[in-house]
């Protein structure tokens, strides 16, 4: 795990502690059903949590590295611009599910 992200523009940025640095995949708002009809964001029903990819974790993370896709409530973010991008910053313990191909079928995960 390295604790520091290299951000597009080589801007090094060292997170801290459990943090983690998470882009988010898609745009939110407005998504397509599987038979290609648009559902609005405004008709979300209830709590809907967000995959996003890893670019960054901090030293005392311990279940995700960089490249990661991760599934976390977009209720519980903090966001921030870096070089007109913007990223969200999570604490670990804040994702709810690793999606990576070195997970085992089988194990049952970390607690945090």
């Amino acid at each position: 795990m390295t604790t520091h992200a290299k951000i597009d523009s080589g801007l090094p940025i060292r997170l801290l502690h459990d943090r983690v640095l998470v882009q988010l995949d898609g745009a939110e708002g407005e998504r397509r059903s599987s038979a290609g009809i648009v559902i609005p964001a405004t008709a979300s029903v209830g709590r809907r949590l967000s995959w996003a990819t890893v670019v960054g974790v901090g030293p005392h993370a311990r279940a995700v590295v960089n490249g990661d896709r991760v599934l976390f409530d977009p209720e519980d973010k903090a966001e921030v611009e870096l070089q007109a991008r913007q990223y969200v910053l999570l604490r670990e313990r804040d994702v709810h599910a690793v999606a990576a191909s070195r997970v085992e079928p089988d194990a049952t995960g970390l607690y945090l």
